[in-house]
């Protein structure tokens, strides 16, 4: 698997890095957005993907 299709979720309240994923850069042309647990804010907050 190459890795240009692994993204990282950084989370907007706290700014660390929480989540790894793999998205097809070809079809999906911006950055994702999902709500997801924190386990250091304890909560569900936005993450956006970073570089």
């Amino acid at each position: 698997m190459s890795q240009d299709n692994l993204i990282k979720f950084e989370c907007t309240k706290c700014h660390r890095i929480n989540y790894h994923s793999r998205k097809n850069k070809k079809i999906i042309k911006d950055r994702l957005e999902l709500k997801k647990y924190c386990k250091h804010c304890k909560a569900h907050t936005p993450h956006k993907e970073t570089k």
